[in-house]
């Protein structure tokens, strides 16, 4: 996985930018999420952590182009058999939503990453942890993407709405499930002896 983040980008930025061919919806959308969304969660309200050799703050700098090469790339493997903007948001929300589940999970276990919420505080498994965020945040990034691809959407409306929507849908199912926003990272309890 180390290795991966440092050559990945190097090889499927340029190749998913070539199979685009620069679209910025398609190419850039998700570099630019994997910025905003993850610097936000770590440097602003500190809910995530990266654990790497590179870092800006709690973030890794190249993270927009490990994901969002990758995103890109995959996108496009969907895209050759899936077209219809309803079709392409089901089904970039369920690959994406898988995939970048199962990574984070992999991630977690690894000590790559850090997530500070209900969960974790709870002592649950890295599954539990990630399954708290996972859906809403890539899922529902895989949603508007695809949908955005397919239907030929703006490049400002999709990436706001990439940014906003899965968010929203996210504060909301903690402010349910937990009792809170979701917004802060939540520190284990001290267990008595």
């Amino acid at each position: 996985m180390r290795l991966y983040a440092y050559l990945g980008p190097l090889i499927l930025a340029p190749a998913s930018f070539y199979l685009w061919r620069g679209d910025p919806v398609a190419w850039l959308v998700p570099i630019l999420w994997a910025y905003i969304v993850p610097g936000i969660g770590t440097n602003v309200l500190k809910v995530w952590e990266f654990d790497t050799r590179l870092r800006l703050g709690r973030f890794r700098p190249h993270h927009g182009f490990v994901f969002g090469s990758a995103t890109s790339m995959i996108a496009w493997l969907v895209h050759v058999w899936v077209h219809t903007p309803v079709m392409s948001a089901l089904a970039m929300a369920l690959v994406l939503g898988i995939i970048n589940f199962a990574y984070d999970v992999k991630a977690l276990r690894s000590g790559i990453l850090r997530i500070y919420n209900q969960p974790w505080a709870e002592g649950r498994s890295e599954v539990e942890v990630a399954l708290d965020y996972a859906p809403w945040f890539f899922g529902g990034f895989g949603a508007i993407y695809g949908y955005a691809i397919a239907a030929h959407t703006g490049f400002v409306i999709t990436l706001v709405a990439a940014v906003l929507i899965p968010a929203a849908g996210y504060v909301l199912q903690s402010m349910w499930r937990h009792g809170h926003w979701g917004t802060r990272p939540v520190m284990k309890k001290c267990q008595s002896a």
